[in-house]
């Protein structure tokens, strides 16, 4: 380090210069600090400049050898023996990737709702430890509860509770759910604003590996086909594709049934008075369109073209009188050409007895498109069957190709009926005239269609939920018999995809839910001799994008033990 001085008008001062060389290769150097002026320093370290020069360089012998002895700080030295086995017993593996979560965790106050509980049930184990846990378990290696037990004692920060604590806590997790639910939605607002304005709803079902119905816990129908008792999930997601609010119903009852109970404990509970409701055509029937035209709150639902009335009908298949979405141009939809990326529509009142609506149709040539790919493919699949003999149909899937396979009986002079079948082309044409059509129907009447069907393109987020919840984080099959615990599983589940979700926007989504996933399961250190830890995962723009996002950094060559204590502490917002 040397002294430099800058000279202006009336004053000369002296500074202390540390040289380097920047990331580009070049010399540069930085002031480290400033000594004072001359005129402040004459009194104490002259009575002249040159004795003021003198104690200037002095000080910078002093700031280098500090400089010098911080630097040897950093350089860890550590002895290996070729001859020396390892200890009996000894872990040196830690799981990393949970400190970002714990970011996330943190910032949502779950600690404090958690707090809450062990306030009102007086138990002594640490419920804020073991929610957590299991929660980033459920995450990074999504498994049963002992499993995920066993995964957290690989954490840098072990468990501070036993086997037997989880599974009581897990009843309390499963008796406090709907609190849980509505503390961390009002917490979430302090971290983040929620774009609340516009809600997703969507049910889907979650199997257990039993055989026999018990409690809520009934034969339905699956999603996965399987022929096991099943429990229904209804979700309520915001229009960042972050959940809200969750609830179970039995796996036999009717889907539509489960809105309304949840969307009062949103109006009642979260507070949620004024907002577009956003639901696919199974959940969105007339009495469900009413109960959202209520109070302050709208309705964008998707209509099937095949079941309107038949005036309606006849007008959404009718080509003539669409309009460019972007501009409002009318076009003749068929003389599009079929690369043709353009989305149009048009609209209509729409009345019922009970509401005043606004049907809308749009249609797209690169969906027709697709649609008569995937239907040719499956005409050909149809003739195949044909051709073999083989016409049994599957009448549980609506996309089999044994749909298009047509059968009459024909009589040879008089003789009993022989069934013969043949390919349907009228069934096919049928299909056909709803190629790139879609629609919507809505109380919004004067808002622009652009912006409504914005809306309702959201809709592909909250399956993306469910798919998180039941691939990546393993929701399904449940193992857990007791009615509160199966509660607290999904409640554990519930909360995992909403960390994760906060976690992938707070990197402006720009990875992938594997590439997110990946890193952060990748993201493990070693215990050297007791003296601190090294990453054994790669720097790449991801971890550099996690890092800056929670606000703390693992990714150095070594990291003492001191300085891993600061960083589990820094995720935990408390430095």
């Amino acid at each position: 380090m040397r002294i430099i001085t800058s000279k202006s008008k009336n004053a000369e001062s002296f500074y202390i210069s540390k040289g380097y060389i920047n990331d580009k290769g070049v010399s540069t150097s930085v002031i480290v600090r400033k000594l004072g002026t001359l005129k402040e320093l004459l009194p104490e370290h002259g009575p002249t400049r040159d004795d003021v020069m003198a104690w200037a360089k002095e000080e910078a012998r002093l700031e280098t050898l500090k400089y010098k002895q911080e630097q040897e700080n950093k350089r860890i030295q550590i002895t290996f023996h070729a001859d020396r086995q390892l200890d009996y017993n000894k872990h040196t593996f830690f799981r990393g990737g949970y400190l970002f979560l714990q970011s996330i965790y943190y910032q949502l106050q779950l600690n404090k709702v958690c707090r809450k509980l062990k306030t009102k049930y007086k138990f002594k184990y640490d419920i804020n430890a073991i929610l957590s846990d299991l929660i980033y378990a459920r995450i990074l290696e999504p498994s049963s509860k002992r499993s995920s037990f066993k995964a957290a004692s690989e954490f840098l920060e072990k468990p501070s509770y036993g086997l037997h604590d989880v599974y009581r806590a897990l009843d309390v997790l499963g008796t406090e759910c709907d609190l849980i639910q509505s503390e961390v939605y009002k917490n979430s607002h302090f971290f983040e604003n929620r774009n609340d304005k516009v809600l997703y709803y969507d049910c889907s079902n979650y199997y257990f590996e039993i055989e026999q119905e018990d409690g809520s816990k009934k034969y339905g129908k699956s999603k996965e086909h399987r022929p096991n008792p099943i429990i229904q999930m209804g979700l309520f997601m915001d229009g960042d594709g972050i959940p809200l609010a969750f609830s179970l119903f039995p796996g036999n009852a009717n889907e539509q049934t489960s809105l309304k109970s949840l969307e009062k404990k949103v109006l009642g509970e979260f507070g949620c008075q004024k907002f577009i409701y956003c639901s696919d055509a199974g959940l969105g029937s007339e009495d469900i369109r009413v109960y959202n035209h209520m109070g302050e709150r709208a309705y964008i639902v998707t209509q099937s073209i095949k079941k309107l009335k038949k005036e309606e009908k006849e007008w959404a298949l009718d080509p003539q009188g669409f309009k460019r979405v972007s501009d409002d141009t009318p076009v003749d939809i068929t003389k599009l050409p079929a690369d043709d990326k353009g989305l149009y529509y048009k609209d209509e009142p729409y009345t019922t007895k009970k509401l005043h609506q606004r049907l809308i149709v749009t249609y797209s040539p690169k969906y027709a498109l697709y649609q008569k790919t995937l239907r040719e493919k499956q005409v050909e699949r149809a003739q195949k069957m044909l051709d073999s003999g083989s016409t049994k149909k599957n009448r549980k899937n609506p996309n089999d190709p044994a749909r298009f396979i047509g059968s009459a009986a024909a009589t040879k002079d008089g003789e009993s009926a022989d069934i013969h079948h043949f390919l349907d082309e009228n069934k096919i044409a049928q299909e056909a005239q709803y190629d790139g059509l879609y629609a919507v129907c809505t109380d919004l009447l004067d808002d622009e269609v652009g912006d409504i069907l914005k809306v309702s393109e959201g809709r592909w987020q909250i399956e993306e939920c469910f798919r998180i919840m039941k691939t990546d984080f393993s929701a399904r099959p449940v193992y857990l018999q007791d009615e509160n615990r199966i509660k607290a599983h999904f409640l554990i589940c519930f909360l995992a995809l909403m960390i994760y979700r906060f976690l992938e926007k707070k990197l402006d989504s720009k990875y992938t839910c594997e590439e997110l996933l990946d890193t952060l399961k990748a993201m493990n250190f070693v215990e050297v001799q007791e003296q601190g830890f090294i990453p054994t995962y790669k720097r790449e723009p991801i971890t550099d994008a996690l890092h800056e996002a929670c606000g703390f950094r693992t990714d150095y060559q070594f990291i003492t033990k001191s300085k891993m204590k600061t960083i589990q502490k820094q995720s935990k917002g408390r430095e």
